[in-house]
């Protein structure tokens, strides 16, 4: 395969960019390689094969079927308070379960209507609703004709969601008593900022104090702590083990995971499972962060990113061991595919590390935060940090008008209630089915190994091009890859002579040349042609490597 027609320069200051901002150049390259393509005049030779982001290109039908369902009993019931022409009422709450049965048995022809149904009895008969309150808080919502209240999240709402972490982030084995309160959020990328400025506002961290990230990881991690607003002193977890056939392994060893031992770390930020290499937190692991905190660190927070879990069988996450110390974030974005409906809650356990701290702060500290949070009650030292976060994100100022839209909540509700069904269980093992049969594609075509890992989410993939150039060529290919060319220099070529992107894992803190492989987000078949792309890419370089040194391939 040729060249990129970039120069060493150039590449080098393209590798400066965040990977998600460098992709945007890897599409420029891919939609001028088509334009250039030979073929006859107005036709595209080559599709472009973008497996750079991670939006899904699947979504739950059914329980958005069920949620414009419920938007038509709501319009029935705001039309039955008040009609006048376009101008509806707000619905009652009584009798509204029995109004509700009588809808659904009138239009059982109406897409949806089961799931409904089901969903809502479903949800009565395990957390023991009174049916009134909770359809009407379902109809209420979707109307979306009053605030939150509470801000933080809808009652019936909060339990269904955290029924649903419970099932899903806790294997069904939630913390003793399971009293984690919830925020619901716009998406997990919200949850971030939130949590970060909250901990900062209120004295938990400060600014330039240390804290770990667990690499690879989610480059906004690396890049928050990297805003003059933190500057934090970052200690990386690196996931840095082999097999003994040289393959990475994607998974920590002990002596990375002891650097949390050390007191000065005041927080530990984990995507579980990790993004890119797609892999939950091994029992080892979780159980040595677990010692650490019950032995050194007491204090040490935790922030577990835990949006792949539905993907791995049996996932449990951290907060479920360690819940005085871990700020659980989930989103429902790749499950459902559902990016654009921005769906995700803030779990801390009722018991926990946080509140404990702000209330040991020295006075001259809570004199400050009385005075900041002083507006919402008379008693501001009893706030709660989960409460203190729904406050920042609206400046405290505007803490009465906080809260995810309501509309929001009653589709989560939906999407935890169908998961509860068997039916939302047998979607969960088609959309894993898929991602592994994409990864099996994906390695058919470029004829690479992976470690064996029964605890792969299989979202995406992150191959580490230079430890497979040495396991097969041995140390000189690698050696020589290093010295003549720049890590991404692979996927300017893929780009440009291929159409395919894919993103570089060193802007997750990954290996420098190793590439970030979204198995979501394009069909089956595309996974085989982007391993044969990727394999010819590689094959070029041995090809460059002998002409150049007249040595030999493996």
């Amino acid at each position: 395969m040729s060249q990129t027609s970039l120069t060493r320069e150039q590449i080098q200051q393209l590798s400066q960019l965040s990977p998600f901002e460098l992709k945007d150049k890897f599409i420029q390259l891919a939609t001028d390689a088509q334009e250039d393509q030979p073929g006859q005049k107005g036709t595209t030779a080559r599709a472009m094969l973008n497996a750079g982001r991670g939006n899904p290109n699947w979504i739950a039908t059914s329980p958005r079927e069920a949620f414009y369902a419920l938007g038509y009993f709501a319009l029935a019931e705001s039309r039955r308070v008040w009609t006048a022409d376009d101008l509806g009422g707000m619905p009652e709450r009584k009798g509204i379960a029995e109004r509700f049965r009588a809808w659904l048995r009138a239009n059982p022809a109406l897409p949806g209507c089961e799931l409904l149904e089901a969903c809502v009895t479903y949800a009565i008969n395990r957390f023991g609703f009174d049916e009134d309150a909770f359809v009407h808080e379902l109809t209420d919502a979707i109307t979306g004709d009053n605030y939150p209240v509470p801000d933080r999240m809808l009652v019936h709402a909060e339990q269904v969601v955290r029924g649903y972490v419970g099932d899903e982030m806790f294997d069904k084995r939630p913390p003793e008593g399971n009293n984690l309160s919830l925020f619901a959020t716009e998406g997990g990328t919200a949850a971030m900022c939130y949590i970060f400025d909250s901990l900062m506002k209120n004295g938990i961290l400060k600014k330039g104090d240390k804290i770990a990230l667990m690499v690879p990881v989610f480059t906004p991690y690396i890049e928050i702590a990297e805003l003059d607003t933190y500057d934090f002193e970052v200690v990386k977890i690196e996931a840095s083990l082999f097999t003994e056939a040289g393959v990475r392994q994607w998974r920590y060893p002990t002596e990375e995971v002891a650097k949390l031992a050390d007191p000065d770390v005041k927080l530990v930020c984990i995507v579980n499972p990790s993004n890119p290499p797609s892999l939950a937190l091994s029992g080892r692991v979780a159980g040595q962060i677990k010692d650490i905190v019950d032995t050194g660190n007491p204090n040490l927070l935790i922030v577990t990113d835990d949006v792949y879990g539905t993907f791995v069988p049996g996932f449990r996450s951290i907060a479920a061991d360690l819940p005085r110390n871990t700020l659980l974030v989930y989103s429902y974005s790749k499950h459902y595919g559902c990016t654009g409906w921005r769906l995700g809650v803030i779990g801390l356990h009722d018991d926990n590390v946080i509140d404990a701290m702000i209330a040991a702060l020295p006075q001259d500290q809570k004199d400050r935060l009385a005075k900041r949070y002083g507006t919402l009650t008379l008693e501001p030292e009893k706030i709660r940090f989960i409460d203190r976060l729904v406050a920042d994100s609206r400046s405290v100022a505007l803490n009465h008008t906080a809260g995810l839209s309501l509309p929001q909540q009653t589709m989560m509700v939906l999407f935890s209630l169908f998961d509860m069904l068997d039916q939302g269980q047998a979607y969960k093992e088609r959309i894993q089915s898929v991602v592994h049969r994409r990864l099996d594609l994906l390695l058919e075509g470029a004829q690479m190994k992976i470690a064996e890992d029964d605890q792969r989410a299989a979202y995406y993939i992150e191959l580490d091009l230079l430890a497979e150039a040495e396991r097969v060529h041995g140390k000189d290919f690698a050696r020589y890859l290093e010295q003549t060319h720049e890590p991404i220099d692979p996927l300017l070529r893929l780009a440009e002579h291929t159409g395919v992107v894919l993103l570089n894992g060193g802007g997750f803190d990954g290996p420098q040349w190793s590439v970030r492989v979204s198995l979501a987000n394009l069909d089956d078949l595309d996974y085989l042609k982007i391993g044969h792309h990727l394999r010819t890419v590689f094959d070029g370089y041995i090809t460059e490597w002998q002409q150049a040194t007249g040595a030999k391939a493996a």
